[in-house]
Order: C-alpha cells, then sequence, then structure tokens
C-alpha cells in the first residue's frame, strides 16, 4: 500500500507562565492509504494536538509547531501557505472534533454548515449543495433529513449532532479522516452505532482514518495499527494484533491490564496504573514513565529509550522491552 501521512519528528510546544510544555516530542508515524490507525493514550499525553499540528490548528499563541514534517500526499503541510492549506482541510483531510456541541456553529442552521465545504470546495450552487447535504444526511442515518436541515445544532440529540459531524467531515470525501475521541461524549449504544457508521463508510469511500481515543476495545475493533503515546512521545508502534497480545513497553501492559474483558475471572481486580501522568513543562530525566513503572531499572532515571525495532512493524520505546514477557509471566505467578 502506498503512503498517505508520512509524519516525522514532528513537535509542538505550548509557551505558557508555567514554562513550555512539550505536548509533541519528536512524534514520527506513517498511515497507508486505506489504513486504520489507532492513537491512545491517557488524557495529556499529547494525542490531540497531534492531529491539531497536522491540520495546522494549533492557537498561535500560546502553542507553535517546532519543527518536524508532515507530509500528505507528497506535500508538507508545515510548508504550505495558509490559503493552501486552507483546501486540504475539509477537502483532502477531514476532521470530527471532540465535541460536536462546541465544533458546530450554534447561530447557523444544520444546512448552512453543511452547504459552506460543498460550495467552498467543491465549488456546487446553493440548490447543488442542499441536495448534497439531503444525501449526506440520510447516508448518515438521520430520519428526516430534508426537514432537519433547517434544525439548529441544539435542536438535535448528542447522537444526532455526532452524525452532521461526520456528514460534514466525509461530505468531500476526503482521502484522510481524523476522528479526535469522537464518541466520548454519547453513551454506549450510539457510540458503538458511530462508530460502525464510520467503519462502514469509510470503507466505503476508500477513506484512511486515525481514530484518537483513551478507549482500547474501540481501537481492538477498528484499527488496523496502534500508537500508544506517553508524555508527548510514541512509546509503541505496531499492528494491532502484535501490540495488543505481545506488548512490550510497561505503560502499553497497564492500559491492557485497566481494561475489563468477558473472559476475567469475577475474583480478579483490575489493576490501574498508579500515579498519574507528569507535568509536561518539567519532565523528569530518563523515562518520563519511570516513576509510575514497576519494572524500572537505574538506566531508566538517566537515559531516555528510543523507539527500537522488537519485531517487523513492531517498535518499542523501554530498556526492558526484552523482558516485557517475562515480567508479564512473573506477574501472574
Amino acid at each position: 500500500m502506498n503512503v498517505l501521512l508520512d509524519v516525522k519528528d514532528l513537535a509542538t510546544h505550548f509557551f505558557t507562565s508555567a514554562g513550555v510544555i512539550n505536548a509533541v516530542d519528536g512524534v514520527s508515524f506513517r498511515l497507508h492509504e486505506g489504513e486504520t490507525l489507532g492513537l491512545v493514550g491517557e488524557s495529556g499525553c499529547g494525542k490531540s494536538v497531534t492531529a491539531l499540528s497536522i491540520m495546522r490548528l494549533i492557537p498561535d499563541p500560546p502553542g507553535r509547531i517546532m519543527g518536524g514534517s508532515v507530509e500528505f500526499m507528497g506535500r508538507d503541510l508545515l510548508k504550505l501557505r495558509e490559503t493552501e492549506m486552507r483546501a486540504v482541510r475539509g477537502r483532502s483531510i477531514g476532521m470530527i472534533f471532540q465535541e460536536p456541541m462546541t465544533s458546530l456553529n450554534p447561530v447557523l442552521s444544520i444546512a448552512r454548515q453543511l452547504r459552506e465545504p460543498l460550495e467552498l470546495h467543491l465549488g456546487m450552487t446553493k440548490r447543488q449543495a442542499l441536495s448534497r447535504s439531503i444525501e449526506l444526511l440520510a447516508m448518515v442515518g438521520i430520519p428526516d433529513p430534508e426537514a432537519r436541515l433547517n434544525s439548529y445544532p441544539h435542536e438535535v440529540s448528542g447522537g444526532q449532532r455526532q452524525r452532521v459531524m461526520i456528514a460534514m467531515a466525509l461530505s468531500c470525501e476526503p482521502k484522510l479522516l481524523i476522528a479526535d475521541e469522537a464518541t466520548t461524549a454519547l453513551d454506549v449504544t450510539i457510540q458503538a452505532q458511530i462508530l460502525e457508521l464510520m467503519k462502514d463508510l469509510t470503507a466505503r469511500l476508500g477513506t484512511s482514518v486515525i481514530i484518537i481515543t483513551h478507549n482500547l476495545g474501540v481501537v481492538a475493533r477498528y484499527a488496523d495499527s496502534v500508537n500508544v503515546m506517553y508524555a508527548g512521545k510514541i512509546r509503541e508502534s505496531g499492528v494491532l494484533d502484535q501490540v495488543y497480545k505481545n506488548p512490550k513497553h510497561p505503560y502499553t501492559v497497564g492500559l491492557l491490564n485497566s481494561v475489563p474483558t468477558l473472559d476475567l475471572a469475577a475474583d480478579i481486580r483490575l489493576e490501574p496504573i498508579r500515579g498519574e501522568i507528569p507535568d509536561l513543562s518539567n519532565l523528569p530525566a530518563g523515562c518520563a514513565f519511570r516513576e509510575r513503572c514497576d519494572w524500572a531499572v537505574d538506566r531508566c532515571a538517566v537515559e531516555d529509550p528510543q523507539l527500537e525495532n522488537i519485531e517487523q512493524d513492531h517498535t518499542a520505546a523501554c530498556w526492558e522491552s526484552a523482558r516485557v514477557e517475562r515480567r508479564i509471566a512473573e506477574a501472574k505467578i
């Protein structure tokens, strides 16, 4: 498969009164055409900032993309003029934001907000855009789509607002869709409906997807590969089955151990990761996960490990990665 998105050494910092926050610190990954990539980690690990950096939507001030490259379809997005970048957003890259109520304009009708990208990027007339908007709302499963066009965001349910966001993001049939915690605010039944809808529509359109979530169950069902982020860096990366069945970073192991499964015995307690994410403006020396890690060694306090190949298409940044499997076995004895 051809590489659609190639992110290299992406760094995004926020300059605040408390100091410089290294929200994204040297992130690199590739996304192929038709692939779905899961970007997982706790809140504050840099997942959303990575997505906003790709879209060049970092608020400046206080944020600034400090370096790296984001090659999309052969062009470095970080080198485009703003007018060129506006032509990419919505047309070639669509994004579903975390909270649709704050992403949709409350004073504009759904029709007006759906029409805009169609008229701007595809050059449709108002009549053509309205007709296409009805098709889009029907495509995402909204009943009586023609009548719903005249509604405002506050007049529809949370699930329907998210469906409108999906319709907007896919309206111009982009090559890449970024879904940033797209179902967080919804109940589990609606979550499942929205995720299945996204999977069906993106497969039909041949769209590549980046799913940003802290829900490992979502990634397990919908992603082909996964990047595990912690403190602004990717700590483990690989094909989904490799990472889930053979994790090589203690943070990945901790995330997996925190997820309930159907085959878990009733008397077995979940094992949450102790502690909290460190202050990104004052990271400790060495590995950022060291103070929360039960397997840390002396080297972890002075050297920050870099991603190394564990097996084909599977990398991890841990000095103890070769012994993680043994550590897991010992913990279960």
